[in-house]
């Protein structure tokens, strides 16, 4: 039976006292990619900051990776960060640091202290990402796509069994975003990682076909659901 690393069951989203989404329900399993579409303003990224922690989970119940959605607080909150990996379509890098201090620091402030090892674990995620010759350069001496790389290496420092990738391809050239597309289905596929990817892009998801989450008028509709009226 496959593991299950998202679980919400009855779940409703709010911003503040706003209710953004209802009877939401839905799980993902391990290695498995899901698209999260549906026009601005349709609760996207209230979902997505549910799952990491940023809004509390207020009624229903979830789980992701582990974590009690329902018992988050702000001690918490990194213990189920440090589990997921999130990728930004604004890449939020550091700029007044190289690559590798961008990844040194993330490394860092996630409670690692042996050199050595930080060493390795930089590395070795560069080596993923396709950049391993390219830790000296500043983020302004890069191109969008590399950037976003590097965004991808970020998320990938803490071995994590999920990424939330919100809109990576949002700035991108189509040739770009096939390059990351082609990246993170191969992180999916050889790490045995979940993805749950936001985003706009329909000619990405009609050449990467995959599992589709739709937020519409309030609800969340499951592409791998059956349809009931």
């Amino acid at each position: 039976m496959s593991e299950s690393l998202v679980s919400l069951n009855n779940v409703s989203i709010y911003q503040g006292n706003s209710l953004i989404l209802e009877n939401v329900n839905f799980s993902v399993n391990k290695a498995e990619f899901v698209y999260l579409v549906g026009k601005t303003g349709t609760g996207k990224s209230s979902l997505l900051k549910t799952l990491y922690g940023e809004l509390p989970l207020q009624k229903g119940t979830g789980t992701v990776v582990g974590f009690d959605l329902k018992q988050m607080d702000w001690k918490k909150v990194p213990y189920l960060r440090r589990n997921l990996g999130v990728v930004f379509q604004d890449f939020q890098l550091l700029t007044d640091r190289n690559v590798h201090e961008n990844l040194r620091f993330v490394l860092r402030a996630t409670g690692w202290k042996d050199e050595k090892l930080m060493e390795e674990k930089i590395n070795d995620v560069l080596d993923k990402v396709g950049l391993k010759s390219k830790g000296f350069k500043m983020p302004f001496e890069m191109s969008g796509g590399e950037q976003q790389r590097i965004d991808i290496a970020r998320a990938l420092l803490n071995s994590p069994k999920l990424i939330l990738a919100d809109e990576p391809t949002g700035n991108l050239d189509p040739e770009t975003s096939d390059e990351i597309m082609q990246l993170l289905f191969q992180i999916s596929r050889d790490y045995q990682t979940s993805i749950i990817m936001a985003t706009h892009d329909f000619i990405v998801i009609n050449r990467y076909p995959s599992r589709m989450l739709k937020t519409e008028r309030g609800r969340v509709i499951d592409s791998a659901a059956p349809v009931t009226d």
